[in-house]
């Protein structure tokens, strides 16, 4: 009998594909950079310049020499907080309204609004 798939499971992060993030946790901890995936199923982002991982690659074609590729691993959201470059300061989010009515996103220690 064959096994049924699981459903996929979407988590709910605090951060976006875009935000610029600083990591709290890990041997990364205290680093500055730009959101450029997220994963929801995993819980997880790929932050610019962080989580540096190295990858030996075998020659694909007679001839060509194979190479050393270094690229960005994905790290837990839970270690990642949302980051001003104004005030260069970490914070918390919590959401507002705008004037229009609009939900918005916006730093707890600074009031700076995220979402345009």
């Amino acid at each position: 009998m064959a096994k049924k798939p699981l459903p996929k499971v979407f988590h709910r992060m605090h951060v976006k594909m875009g935000d610029t993030v600083q990591v709290i946790a890990g041997k990364d901890k205290g680093k500055v950079g730009e959101i450029v995936k997220a994963l929801p199923q995993l819980s997880q982002v790929v932050v610019k310049g962080v989580n540096i991982k190295t990858k030996h690659v075998k020659p694909q074609q007679e001839g060509e020499s194979g190479k050393i590729v270094t690229q960005e691993a994905p790290i837990h959201s839970s270690n990642v907080m949302l980051y001003s470059t104004k005030q260069n300061v970490a914070s918390r989010i919590c959401y507002t309204t705008t004037a229009e009515g609009k939900k918005v996103r916006m730093l707890k220690k600074t009031g700076e609004i995220l979402d345009k």
